[in-house]
């Protein structure tokens, strides 16, 4: 049954036309992700579907009495009125504290929030949760959400995900956070010069056949399809869920990506960041940190030795609150230890890109904003030019001539980060770089980082950029540890959810969000483990680093030999000599994991 039909609609704003005789329909129970450049007329198509717009032109129709949740990028929530009453309404506290689904919408979205606090005491992300639990709270027919992600950590999104894969209701959702797309859409409607172009599935379906339609037009222009070929890559190399929901035949898409390399020349660039580093970048021996200056604020690293080496690609994940914007500020110089010592390489070039903006001077230019650091920069083999980056980062033609006053939030946060490029660092401190970019410009970000030799530490509740930018995961889970996630984003989630268990059964450190308190993490780290001296731990700890570093350079000489094998297949000597070495790797490979797991058993990691 269909719920909402739009029939040839068109609306313009000034003399751009968003939408151009645009005629599709939302079925019950549809799942849609809408994606497209920030400015294409995603939000407005929303607004259209719901009924808050009307169309210059063409018809829009709801069936009789649709019930329809619309979570907007701006919320209307009134100043005067507490938490309670926007979210729960009239309900007694008997009526919704007995019931499941609102406890469980309420502790994931606004557990940390009182109750009785007025909307206009409350910062823009807690508004903007307060909305989205005001919404879920009800029921409907049709939920459409815009960019419900924001101001959501990685657990929240993960929550967010599976309790809106459980509802009934028909899903149409905006968002750049390409995980969630994945997780939660089974068709895509991508928006692009005033049409709405459908695709069957989630995210990964739409690049491929996005990429399938591209290959037999033979339209795309020659860099685009590079990008699309390297994302594609990506999608198939990573974890089998991430193509688990395509249903039409991608064998011709899969010809695309026969002879694509890996994203990134792995081995290449830690040889170059070596070179430009040396072999120390960041020591942390025996720190103590607490989020607000010495002694003040949550713990965030209790007596942690952890080193950061040449090359290193280092996604940093916690809830919010946990300190992770500390750890780079510490690693950036801008606060000290509470103790222990943070040694910094002689040779390291930091950038650091944090959340809160820097002031550029409002009545320069665009590209003269980036000039003024630099006119050219070399990113692995190729020289680019100040205009040529900024086109890949979203400011196209004329729109390197605006003045920076003129700039919404977005577009300063990518004028901010590639100022901090073009400097050349060797050292890069990311925190959430992908704020208010759209999904094109994050495909060009990561393809630039691809080949930017050096040092990453990246915070991002963007789990799909999580991942497809960074090689290993740390967390921190409350416990003052640097934790090692071989398992990345799903080990993490699965450590939380246990986390929770335990505080459910003991009832120690609960709070009424769920979370974790600093304390009541996986196992009592407060004591130096297994009885082990600061120094002692410290030794281990680089060691366990140099055997993480060793593994990785096994990895890749073993899928290099599997390749070799591949190729030399019909060449039995040289095939017998491959497996042999072959063999060899497998036997180090072995020995060094059987040396990282007992030094991680002596570490209680």
């Amino acid at each position: 049954m269909n719920l909402v039909n739009l029939e040839s609609v068109s609306h313009a704003y000034g003399p751009k036309p968003l939408l151009d005789d645009v005629s599709l329909g939302v079925s019950a129970g549809e799942r849609i992700g809408v994606v497209g450049r920030n400015g294409g007329g995603k939000t407005t198509l929303m607004s259209v579907v719901a009924g808050g717009v009307k169309p210059d032109s063409g018809r829009v129709t709801h069936t009789r009495g649709l019930r329809i949740g619309h979570l907007s990028q701006h919320d209307d929530l009134d100043p005067a009125l507490p938490v309670r009453e926007i979210v729960l309404g009239g309900r007694a506290e008997h009526e919704w504290a007995g019931d499941q689904a609102v406890r469980e919408i309420l502790a994931n979205l606004i557990g940390d929030l009182d109750l009785d606090a007025r909307a206009g005491e409350l910062s823009g992300g807690e508004r903007r949760r307060t909305a989205l639990a005001r919404l879920l709270i009800d029921e409907h027919d049709l939920i459409m959400l815009d960019e419900p992600t924001n101001h959501l950590d990685i657990e929240a999104i993960a929550w967010l995900a599976a309790h809106l894969s459980g509802r009934r209701s028909a899903l149409v959702v905006v968002t750049h956070d390409r995980w969630f797309l994945d997780a939660v859409s089974t068709r895509t409607w991508e928006v692009v010069d005033g049409r709405v172009e459908r695709y069957e599935g989630g995210y990964a379906a739409y690049v491929l056949a996005k990429a399938e339609r591209a290959r037999i037009a033979q339209a795309a222009e020659e860099r685009r399809q590079n990008l699309m070929r390297k994302e594609i890559a990506w999608l198939r190399r990573g974890p089998p869920a991430r193509t688990s929901k395509p249903k039409f035949r991608i064998e011709a898409a899969q010809a695309l990506i026969a002879n694509e390399p890996p994203p990134r020349e792995s081995v290449e660039l830690v040889k170059f960041a070596t070179a430009r580093l040396g072999k120390t970048v960041y020591d942390l021996e025996d720190v103590t940190l607490h989020a607000g200056g010495p002694g003040a604020g949550p713990l965030v690293l209790d007596r942690t030795t952890w080193q950061f080496g040449p090359g290193d690609r280092i996604g940093l994940i916690g809830v919010n609150g946990s300190g992770k914007s500390s750890v780079l500020r510490l690693l950036a110089g801008t606060v000290e230890a509470d103790s222990g010592r943070v040694v910094r390489g002689r040779t390291v070039r930091l950038a650091h890109l944090s959340q809160e903006l820097a002031e550029l001077d409002p009545a320069r230019r665009v590209l003269e904003t980036v000039e003024e650091i630099r006119k050219y920069i070399q990113v692995g083999k190729k020289e680019w030019t100040a205009s040529q980056l900024l086109e890949r980062l979203g400011f196209k033609g004329e729109a390197q001539w605006k003045v920076v006053g003129d700039l919404s939030g977005g577009e300063r946060r990518r004028l901010q980060l590639l100022r901090l490029l073009m400097d050349d660092p060797n050292v890069l401190l990311l925190d959430e770089p992908t704020n208010d970019l759209d999904i094109e410009t994050l495909n060009e970000l990561e393809d630039l980082l691809d080949g930017w030799p050096g040092t990453l530490i990246l915070v991002s509740h963007d789990r799909y950029f999580l991942e497809r930018v960074t090689d290993r995961s740390v967390a921190l889970l409350g416990d003052g540890r640097l934790s090692m996630l071989p398992g990345g984003v799903d080990e993490y989630l699965e450590r939380r959810a246990a986390g929770a268990a335990l505080t459910a059964r003991t009832g120690v450190g609960a709070t009424t969000s769920g979370t974790l308190g600093a304390k009541d993490a996986l196992d009592s780290p407060a004591e130096t483990p297994a009885g082990l001296s600061a120094k002692e731990e410290r030794e281990l700890r680089k060691e366990l680093n140099r055997l993480e570093r060793q593994l990785d350079k096994l990895g890749e000489q073993e899928a290099k030999l599997h390749a070799a094998m591949a190729e030399a297949a019909a060449d039995y000597e040289r095939l017998g000599s491959l497996d042999a070495q072959l063999r060899d790797v497998l036997a180090q490979k072995d020995d060094v994991e059987a040396a990282w797991l007992e030094l991680a058993d002596r570490l209680g990691d």
